[in-house]
């Protein structure tokens, strides 16, 4: 939503500490040999102009498979970094769809409850399939984006999702074999691990096809092979393990949420800054889809980041009241009102991170409701940005507005703590000074 993210073919030919410093660029970052520019909001209007300039290729892919190669290698990072950045830039295309298909599920509890649509009218069953239709087909937009990602064919992705959908709704119900080899039933609709092994499974036999099958022969060989072998291991071995530790994710994390739930989201309150930071906000996606699919909610990750992100906004504001400079101000204001609709990039590096004193009242007031958070039971009912532009996000499906009225009170605790520890802390670090 905020970086521009691009491959580069020679990194060293990129003069870092200049490109930072061009005006409109808020911070780079340099994650597992991508270089992330954060924009903001007009991200979306550099990304058009980029794609227009000759030699530029949309979607991060590079004409050189020898450069391709070089560009995955996991050496340019650790392998948690690699991990991570891989998960996160796998989801972050898919936002869009996640937000626009879970809100829509918001949509119809307001319409059923407040307009009084009943569920047979026409107008309740369009919104119906928007929002159905956005977590049932999820695996072909995950298999797209992560086949993208690892600089593979993306199409293949998708037919691969496609193919788990498929296999889905015509399973049955009595056991199958391929090969004498047992076909686990899987239910593969809305899962995202069982896709992403499948896509980085395919990944390496597209690779390895497309560098040893003569020219000539590629274009018919190369995906009927790739599929060929990839389909039937995905099925076999891939889905169902990939299944069972959605699973067990989902009872993991929900199993330490029991255990101390204020804590729990307390912590993703007062770290969610830092995951910004580090551009690891995206990679927790898995484990909200596991929580979705198991309790029907997200207790824990997009709860506890809902007071962080709005927290972020508070510290802003408050910052920009205490800045000398009329850019400081433009900067935290905008950046502020960014935050509170749950867009916290442009303020953590370009306020919370250079002051350092909006960073701990951020922290302070994330943590403090996060705390509340998890004391009041606060939770979140669809995929959506965490932030108060995502009100409908906490509206119950059975049309009670107890749990909104709680992260609405949750999200407003949240800023004001923040504003008044970042505006104590801020006149005491001037004074120091």
């Amino acid at each position: 939503m905020t970086r521009l993210r691009v491959q580069l073919k020679d990194g060293s030919k990129l003069n870092k500490e200049t490109a930072s410093n061009i005006n409109g660029v808020i911070n780079l970052v340099v994650q597992n040999g991508e270089y992330q520019f954060v924009i903001g909001q007009d991200v979306a209007m550099l990304y058009e102009e980029f794609t227009r300039q000759e030699g530029i290729n949309a979607g991060g892919s590079v004409d050189d498979p020898a450069a391709a190669a070089e560009d995955g290698k996991v050496g340019k990072g650790n392998f948690i970094d690699a991990i991570l950045s891989f998960i996160g830039g796998t989801f972050s295309p898919v936002i869009p769809v996640l937000v626009a298909g879970g809100l829509t599920g918001a949509v119809l509890t307001l319409l059923t409850t407040f307009a009084g649509v009943s569920p047979d009218d026409g107008t309740y069953k369009v919104f119906y399939f928007l929002n159905q239709a956005t977590f049932y087909f999820l695996p072909v937009f995950i298999g797209f984006s992560a086949a993208q990602r690892l600089k593979s064919n993306g199409y293949l992705g998708a037919f691969l999702g496609a193919i788990l959908l498929f296999f889905t709704a015509n399973m049955g119900e009595d056991p199958m074999t391929f090969l004498g080899m047992p076909v686990k039933l899987v239910a593969y609709n809305s899962t995202v691990f069982p896709i992403i092994l499948g896509v980085l499974f395919m990944s390496v036999v597209y690779r390895a096809l497309q560098k040893y099958m003569p020219l000539y022969t590629r274009t018919i060989f190369v995906p009927l092979l790739t599929m060929l072998v990839t389909v039937p291991v995905t099925l076999i071995v891939l889905g169902p393990i990939g299944d069972t530790v959605g699973t067990w994710l989902a009872d993991g994390v929900f199993a330490l949420y029991r255990v101390a739930p204020a804590l729990a989201v307390a912590i993703v309150g007062l770290g969610t800054p830092w995951l910004v930071f580090f551009g690891m906000n995206n990679a927790t996606y898995p484990v909200v889809f596991a929580l979705m699919a198991e309790v029907g909610s997200d207790p824990l990750v997009c709860t506890g980041m809902a007071p962080a992100n709005v927290a972020v906004g508070g510290a802003c504001l408050a910052a920009m009241l205490i800045a000398k400079k009329a850019d400081d101000k433009s900067v935290a204001a905008g950046a502020g009102i960014t935050a509170l609709c749950g867009i916290t990039e442009p303020a953590v590096y370009g306020v919370l991170f250079t002051k350092r004193y909006p960073l701990v009242g951020a922290m302070i007031g994330g943590g403090v409701g996060g705390l509340v958070a998890g004391l009041l039971g606060m939770t979140q009912y669809v995929i959506s940005t965490p932030g108060f532009i995502s009100f409908a996000a906490y509206i119950s499906p059975d049309g009670t507005l107890n749990n909104l009225w709680v992260s609405l009170g949750v999200m407003v605790l949240a800023v004001v703590v923040s504003f008044v520890a970042t505006f104590a802390l801020g006149k005491r670090s001037i004074a120091k000074a």
